[in-house]
Order: C-alpha cells, then sequence, then structure tokens
C-alpha cells in the first residue's frame, strides 16, 4: 500500500499542490496532474482503482494513466516522502529518533 510518510504534510488541490517534509523543512511542488494522482492513492483506493479514476477524470488510457501513477508515486518514493510498504508503528521508547 502506498502513502505518505508520516513526518509529511500534503496541501493538494485541483490546481497543483505541494507537500511539506518536517524532517528537512523543503516543500516539493506538484503539477496538477501529480496532485490529482496523490489525492487518488491517498483516498484508499488500490493502485488500479486510482489508475481508473486518473484515466476517466483525464480521457487517456489505462497504459498510460498506470504510467503517470507509477511515475509520481515513485518519485516521492525515491525523494523519502512516501513508502510501498506496510504502515510502521512508533514504540514509545524510541521516540527521539
Amino acid at each position: 500500500m502506498w502513502r505518505l510518510r508520516e513526518s509529511t504534510h500534503p496541501v493538494l488541490t485541483d490546481e497543483g499542490g505541494a507537500i511539506l517534509d518536517e524532517r528537512t523543512g523543503r516543500w516539493t511542488h506538484l503539477t496538477p496532474t501529480a496532485s490529482a494522482a496523490v489525492m487518488l492513492l491517498l483516498s484508499g483506493a488500490t493502485e488500479e482503482e486510482a489508475v481508473g479514476q486518473y484515466a476517466t477524470r483525464y480521457g487517456i488510457g489505462a497504459e498510460q494513466a498506470t504510467v503517470d501513477i507509477r511515475t509520481v508515486a515513485d518519485a516521492l518514493t525515491a525523494q523519502g516522502l512516501a513508502t510501498a510498504g506496510p504502515a510502521s508503528h512508533r514504540r514509545w521508547w524510541r521516540w527521539w529518533r
């Protein structure tokens, strides 16, 4: 399941968006289509459902929508803003890390 990391704060609109990385204090700005991809992925939909909704929204084929969704997800994961793994739970005795 793809999700944003706990230390990130998204600001997403139909006109674009940004994600604040609390650890570095840096903003990552998103185009309108990248913002839509993130909103769909965060909506709790599976990647396949997100691809279908994205394809419908932009009137493109499923293959192109898959490439677009994965490109955004992979880029944010590579920047350390998102993760594709299961949700991690913080341990109270490791709060300082």
